[in-house]
């Protein structure tokens, strides 16, 4: 598995970064985890705007859903040839509705359908293309999703957002790279069943013996230095900060 860093930034984009968004290829295909503010135009950096196989939603918060209505545009009113045959979208439960209603006004309720191929995503082990995919709830306000890709015998897993939850733990259990939100910072944010802070990514990640973390999803206003360090205070395996346009082979 390829896997590259699309958008990282948390809750909006920086002067740096898109929001959440990443790009995983194997065997030739395609898969974007989430489609925050930004990512559309970054994405065009790495791929064709038509050359994805799929797309998977951890959840719909705006920092990883909106660019969805932009890239219905491209792909509804496409200029060179019609309109684009529906890409399978895996989203939580009213990810259609959602999206529909954050666009405003499609010229029909069903517009959006005709170019994305909604699945709705539960606790559940399922196949995109290539990958076998498990995914669990997580913790967090609305309904979110963490999800662990294996890909001959390898393992990734993206957090989504979500506070501490035991569905992490196993989603990140043994993972060759663990890319976990660290949203908030140690001794300063403490609101249960939201984000991780750093040491809490790094704690997750040696519960779950996950050989490699990356934390992502940190804000404009948070230090990702000092979540850096608390991360690495409580996990021993090699730890860093994502970034965009860095590239990993798992």
């Amino acid at each position: 598995m390829k896997l590259t860093v699309v958008g990282c930034s948390g809750s909006f984009p920086s002067a740096e970064s898109a929001c959440s968004s990443y790009l995983v290829e194997a065997d030739g295909f395609r898969l974007l985890l989430d489609m925050g503010n930004g990512a559309l135009g970054e994405l065009q950096r790495h791929c064709g705007l038509y050359d994805l196989d799929a797309i998977f939603l951890s959840h719909l918060h705006a920092d990883h859903c909106i660019d969805m209505c932009a890239y219905f545009v491209a792909r509804y009113y496409r200029h060179d040839g019609g309109r684009c045959d529906p890409l399978p979208v895996f989203g939580p439960e009213g990810t259609e509705h959602r999206l529909t209603t954050a666009y405003a006004d499609t010229p029909t309720a069903s517009s959006m359908s005709e170019v994305f191929d909604f699945h709705t995503v539960k606790p559940s082990t399922f196949d995109i293309g290539p990958f076998t995919v498990h995914t669990e709830r997580v913790a967090h306000p609305v309904e979110a999703y963490g999800i662990r890709l294996e890909h001959e015998g390898k393992v990734l897993t993206y957090s989504g957002d979500t506070g501490v939850s035991p569905a992490l733990d196993e989603l990140a259990r043994d993972a060759d790279l663990f890319l976990c939100e660290a949203a908030f910072t140690h001794g300063k944010e403490s609101i249960p069943d939201l984000h991780l802070n750093g040491r809490e990514a790094g704690e997750t990640a040696t519960r779950a013996g996950a050989r490699r973390l990356v934390l992502t999803h940190i804000p404009p206003w948070t230090d990702p230095q000092v979540n850096l360090v608390d991360a690495r205070e409580v996990y021993d395996g090699p730890v860093e900060l994502a970034v965009p346009r860095h590239t990993y082979e798992i």
